[in-house]
């Protein structure tokens, strides 16, 4: 699933232009049974299955270095966040642990883990899908990833804001009309324009984000 992800679009141009690595890895090449079983039913009973410790010590392990930090994907972790991922853009080396199933054993989170991430409250059933969010936010807070570095400005939650509505060609289409001070060329005019309309859709979309705005 992973490789799919990474290899297309932005992020794959990332890769192939030496930017970016990534490396996909498959626990159950660290187990040591003959059938490689990376799970167990839980200690006191309760439905689903657990990660066990032992492959993911021994991956872990084996892959990181000095400059490692280990980040745990898992619904009861930080939310993430836009400066969350420009932060662990400056990392030099990220290893990711995707939780499974009813997650990992607590002696893995004890011990091993760096940093705890959630990309929202709820509950997916694989975790390699929030390890492709992050993956996507962190790379293109890269620098050279973007074509344009002004997209990050520009980005919904930059600055605490959302973004300002865009419009394309046609000027006129189906009788709406894109707002003249687009057409103007005065780019004065336009900036204004921008950040006005990025306080008017935060304060009605997101008003929790003006008031941590008014509380900095």
């Amino acid at each position: 699933m992973l490789e799919g992800f990474v290899s297309c679009s932005i992020i794959g141009r990332a890769m192939q232009n030496g930017l970016v690595e990534i490396h996909s890895h498959n626990l159950r090449d660290w187990t040591t049974d003959r059938r490689h079983v990376a799970d167990d039913s839980p200690f006191g009973g309760g439905s689903g299955m657990v990660m066990r410790p032992e492959p993911i010590f021994s991956a872990i392990g084996e892959l990181q270095n000095t400059s490692s930090k280990v980040i745990f994907l898992c619904p009861d972790g930080e939310i993430l966040t836009t400066q969350l991922a420009e932060d662990l853009s400056r990392e030099e080396h990220l290893i990711l642990l995707s939780g499974h199933y009813e997650g990992v054993d607590e002696r893995v989170r004890d011990t091993l883990i760096d940093r705890e991430i959630s990309i929202g409250d709820y509950v997916l059933t694989n975790g390699t899908l929030p390890s492709a969010v992050l993956i996507d936010a962190i790379v293109r807070q890269i620098p050279g990833v973007l074509g344009d570095e002004n997209s990050l400005t520009q980005d919904s939650f930059s600055g605490g804001l959302l973004s300002f509505p865009q419009y394309t060609r046609p000027a006129k289409f189906r009788g709406m009309s894109v707002p003249d001070v687009l057409l103007s060329g005065n780019h004065g005019k336009i900036a204004q324009w921008r950040q006005e309309q990025r306080l008017l859709r935060t304060k009605k979309r997101r008003p929790d984000l003006m008031k941590l705005r008014e509380l900095e």
